[in-house]
C-alpha cells in the first residue's frame, strides 16, 4: 500500500476553507457584510444572501474571530461567524458576518481576508454607514483602491464631499486592499447610530451595489419587513454601539486631524 501523508493541521492557522468545489467563480464581485454604524453592511449582504437563495460557500478561520457557534432556524447544522456565500449565475460572493471582530485582531483578520481576495481575483465592495440625520433617501457615496474610481465613474456614484475616515474592520479590509493594491470600492451610506437602518442598506443596493455589479436586486422586502429587521437585529446594533472599537464606520475628519 502506497504511504499516504498526514492532511495538513490547520487548527490555529489563518485560512479561508472552501466547502463547495462544484461552484465555479470567474474574477467574482465580493460585497463584504460586517456589522457597523446602523448594521447598513449587515442588512445589506443578508438580504443578497437571502433574496437570491446563495450557497454556503466558504468559512473563515482568521485570527480576530470569535471561536463562537452559530446555529439557523430549522437548521441544527452548525457554522463558523464569518462565511462566504456564493451566487455562480452571477459571479457574486457576500461575506456574512454573525459576530463583531475584535479590534485587536483587525489587522490579521484583514491581512487574511485581502490575501484571499487577491488568489481569487475579487473584486471587494466594502460597506459602511456614516452617523447622520437623515432627510429624505440617505446619500451613498463611494471612495476607492487600486483601479476602483473608474468603477465609481462608470456606476455613477459619486465622490465623497468631505474628508473622513472609515474606522472599525471594514476600515482595515480597506487599508489593507490599498496597501497590496488590490482594487476595491468602499461605499459610504448616511445611516442612524441608534438602530438598524434597511432603508440606508436598500440606498446601498439600489444606488451603488447593483450599478457597480451590473444585476438587479428587489429590494421591496426590506422595505415590507424594516420593522421585523429592527426588531431582529437591535441587540447586535446595541451591542455595537456599547463596543464601538468593534463597529464599522465612516467618520468625518476635522480640520486639523
Amino acid at each position: 500500500m502506497a504511504f499516504k501523508p498526514p492532511a495538513a493541521d490547520t487548527r490555529g492557522m489563518a485560512h479561508i476553507q472552501v466547502h463547495r468545489d462544484d461552484i465555479s467563480l470567474d474574477s467574482p464581485t465580493l460585497v463584504e457584510g460586517l456589522p457597523g454604524v446602523g448594521l447598513v453592511g449587515k442588512i445589506a449582504a443578508d438580504h443578497l444572501v437571502d433574496v437570491y437563495d446563495m450557497e454556503y460557500y466558504a468559512s473563515a478561520h482568521c485570527e480576530g474571530l470569535p471561536e463562537i457557534a452559530v446555529y439557523g432556524t430549522d437548521d441544527p447544522a452548525v457554522r463558523p461567524p464569518v462565511r462566504l456565500y456564493a451566487d455562480e449565475g452571477r459571479d457574486l460572493l457576500v461575506l456574512q458576518s454573525d459576530a463583531p471582530i475584535s479590534p485587536s485582531g483587525a489587522k490579521e483578520f484583514a491581512g487574511c481576508m485581502v490575501s484571499w481576495f487577491e488568489a481569487n481575483d475579487a473584486t471587494p465592495i466594502y460597506l459602511s454607514g456614516r452617523p447622520a440625520e437623515k432627510d429624505g433617501v440617505p446619500d451613498v457615496y463611494g471612495v476607492s483602491t487600486g483601479d476602483g474610481a473608474a468603477m465609481l465613474e462608470e456606476a455613477d456614484v459619486d465622490p465623497p464631499s468631505e474628508n473622513g475616515a472609515i474606522t472599525g474592520p471594514t476600515g482595515a479590509l480597506v487599508h489593507e486592499s490599498q496597501r497590496v493594491g488590490l482594487t476595491s470600492i468602499g461605499l459610504i451610506v448616511e445611516a442612524d447610530q441608534r438602530f438598524p437602518d434597511p432603508e440606508a442598506a436598500r440606498a446601498l443596493l439600489q444606488t451603488a451595489i447593483s450599478p457597480l455589479a451590473d444585476f438587479e436586486v428587489d429590494t421591496d422586502a426590506l422595505v415590507e419587513q424594516a420593522e421585523e429587521i429592527g426588531r431582529a437585529k437591535a441587540q447586535l446594533a446595541q451591542q455595537l454601539q456599547e463596543n464601538q472599537e468593534e463597529s464599522t464606520s465612516a467618520r468625518p475628519l476635522g480640520m486639523y486631524q
